[in-house]
């Protein structure tokens, strides 16, 4: 039998659950559906977010022909039987798994047919495209981010599981408890597969009661998932409390309260959770006050995922100590909201003249870059010009601090240019 996740991929694009982003009424991929000027694009994201669903969806509501191959595993041979195929009967969509693999033959046998259009490649990847996939791919794709589902995501594809008797569970006398469907909205961070598979081992395994209903607890559904849940909690909330309370403590420099919500983290097996907040907290509340303690939490969170638990716990305890006791500094993340702020309400100017791109025929005609002062080449490597739009020319959006001897430096050196440029 083929697993629940594989037999609840949508049809069509309507059925698709998350990525609104994409997929959501006058989005990129619904237009191009709508349309039916598909082009060949890239997803990529964290495994079982929706990329192949996507692909399946976009076949399904345009009434293509789609085929899957992975570009690690099949061959060239799979691939020219594709074209072939394409060739005979029209247009055909290749959803190919695990895109940055491809090699160069497959790859240079591919290109024509993107160009001709008679194969709609849609490739998936967990890798950044950026780096990972061949520059010659990339220009003949679009590039779309797939992001991890919500909760409320999950939550909606487990109930339409659920209630569907043809290719879900809807012929089961089930009922899932409300802690463990908590638990399975949340536990895998996103991964919409491995919470349908878990259900389903849940479901089958499960014994009826005398009433000849199968009853889900959370003890049930921690088992088939293995993780544990934090607590028994019926409203969803302790998952964020405890992150919430674990960047707050270290935030608040109270080294013992961040390790100990750490280890309900850890005993949870939730150290995807832990990676991601100790990264956003480096930058954020530790930040400039010390930003070698940023580039050693990277160090740590990346020992932490090759690691893995429970050995994990000892870089990550590590990190934990010293952004507690560092001092703190939140001025990079509130100059660059105060820039951000700026944008979107409208408050810029035109680039200055000097800065825009004079490397092309006719620029110095429309004085572009003309006056340009190359900070090299005058004494200390700096000189006097205008960098920001003549509009808001006497902006200041970085406020610095002093907690902590190395933004003081910082703040003295950006004061000092700060007075030279006026």
């Amino acid at each position: 039998m083929k697993p629940l996740a594989y037999r609840m991929r949508p049809k069509k694009i309507e059925d698709i659950v998350g990525q609104q982003h994409l997929v959501g009424p006058g989005k990129i991929i619904e237009r191009m559906v709508k349309a039916r000027l598909l082009s060949s694009m890239i997803l990529y994201g964290p495994p079982g977010t929706g990329k192949t669903s996507i692909a399946s969806a976009i076949a399904g509501s345009t009434k293509y022909a789609f085929r899957t191959l992975n570009a690690a595993t099949d061959s060239k041979k799979d691939l020219e039987a594709i074209a072939a195929e394409a060739k005979m009967s029209g247009t055909v969509v290749l959803m190919l798994d695990e895109i940055h693999r491809l090699t160069k033959p497959k790859q240079d046998f591919l290109l024509p047919h993107l160009e001709n259009g008679s194969i709609i490649l849609i490739g998936a990847t967990t890798e950044n495209p950026y780096i990972s996939i061949n520059p010659a791919i990339r220009s003949r794709t679009q590039i779309y981010e797939v992001k991890p589902l919500t909760a409320a995501d999950i939550t909606q594809a487990i109930n339409r599981a659920l209630t569907d008797t043809t290719n879900g569970l809807g012929d089961l006398d089930l009922e899932v408890s409300p802690e463990a469907m908590t638990h399975l909205s949340q536990a895998t961070h996103g991964d919409l597969r491995s919470t349908l598979n878990a259900l389903e081992l849940a479901a089958k395994s499960t014994p009826p009661n005398d009433e000849g209903q199968i009853i889900l607890d959370l003890p049930i559904v921690e088992e088939c998932l293995q993780r544990k849940a934090l607590v028994q909690d019926k409203d969803g909330d302790a998952h964020y409390d405890v992150i919430s309370a674990f960047q707050k403590s270290i935030r608040g420099s109270d080294a013992d309260a961040a390790l100990h919500y750490l280890a309900r983290l850890l005993e949870a097996g939730d150290l995807i959770s832990v990676n991601r907040r100790l990264l956003t907290i480096a930058y954020e509340d530790i930040g400039l006050a010390n930003p070698a303690a940023a580039a050693r939490t990277v160090s740590a969170v990346t020992a932490a995922e090759k690691i893995g638990l429970p050995e994990a716990r000892i870089p990550l305890a590590n990190a934990v100590i010293e952004l507690c006791v560092s001092p703190k500094s939140n001025s990079a993340i509130q100059a660059i909201d105060a820039a951000i702020a700026d944008i979107r309400a409208g408050n810029y100017g035109d680039v200055p003249d000097t800065l825009k791109d004079a490397h092309y025929q006719g620029a110095a005609k429309l004085g572009r870059g003309t006056d340009y002062k190359f900070p090299h080449d005058f004494p200390h490597d700096w000189v006097k010009q205008t960098y920001l739009p003549q509009k808001i020319k006497n902006k200041q959006y970085y406020q610095p601090k002093e907690n902590g001897r190395i933004e003081q430096a910082f703040k003295k050196q950006y004061e000092l240019l700060k007075h030279a440029q006026k």
